[in-house]
């Protein structure tokens, strides 16, 4: 009888000994893993994923009919329509303001860029539309009147100050060619004049960080439009000829 007590409290003191190891073990085995999960959970606080910045809004669809008011440069105003029609990349942009307009424009963001002339279609007209970046570098988008496909500018500036100065421009073609080209911006009164080593120039209006720059000539205008958070289209225009501005207001029917 000793012997089997002797026999059975061995067995219970292993049995113990195993329990004792065995949860040391369960334990150590949980604490690295809740020690794993609390470093899992706190990686992607400094990870890449986590310092992805939320995709730009679409811009707003600008197509439609708008009423309009607008004031000349020389002080007179102006009421008429205007039917923003979108071909594919750009917009087609029709006025009727006591004499009919006709038009092509890009849009980036909340900007509007037109490039318009008298009659009932804007061939020979085109319009860039760029962003100004912090180095003073070109971002640009670009069409033309009867092409429903966008071009695309960047001008990397070389010398001068502000939006003044000697710039390298690389675009690409909408059929995919790329170009380059020497580009000079100088100032023109309260305008800009854009003059390219390709036999092209035209004239821009600076809003904030975006220019939006007309092209073909004396016989082509331009606008830049924002879009307002109601959808009114709130304008600057002006034309080749003349240093003065005139606004316009576009409001959605």
């Amino acid at each position: 009888m000793k012997n089997d007590s002797r026999q059975l409290a061995i067995m219970a003191f292993a049995l113990l000994l195993a329990c004792v190891i065995g949860c040391k073990m369960s334990s150590s085995t949980n604490s690295t893993s809740n020690s794993s999960n609390s470093n899992s959970n706190d990686k992607p606080k400094n990870s890449t994923t986590s310092l992805t910045t939320a995709p730009a809004a679409p811009a707003p669809n600008i197509a439609g009919k708008y009423n309009i008011t607008g004031s000349n440069p020389n002080g007179g105003n102006y009421k008429g329509t205007v039917e923003v029609i979108a071909h594919g990349d750009v917009y087609q942009f029709r006025w009727n303001a006591g004499a009919q307009y006709d038009g092509v424009g890009i849009q980036v963001g909340d900007i509007v860029a037109v490039a318009y002339t008298t009659g009932s279609n804007g061939q020979g007209c085109g319009v860039v539309d760029y962003d100004i970046k912090d180095d003073g570098a070109l971002d640009g988008k670009w069409g033309y009147w009867g092409t429903n496909e966008a071009g695309t500018e960047s001008a990397t500036r070389r010398s001068g100050s502000s939006l003044e100065g000697e710039y390298d421009a690389t675009g690409k073609n909408p059929n995919g060619k790329q170009y380059k080209a020497h580009l000079t911006v100088e100032p023109a009164g309260n305008l800009y004049r854009f003059v390219w080593s390709n036999n092209t120039d035209g004239v821009g209006i600076k809003r904030g960080n975006n220019i939006a720059v007309g092209i073909g000539g004396n016989r082509c205008g331009f606008v830049t439009y924002q879009v307002q958070s109601d959808g009114t289209l709130d304008g600057i225009w002006g034309g080749s000829g003349s240093d003065k501005t005139g606004t316009e207001k576009a409001t959605k029917e």
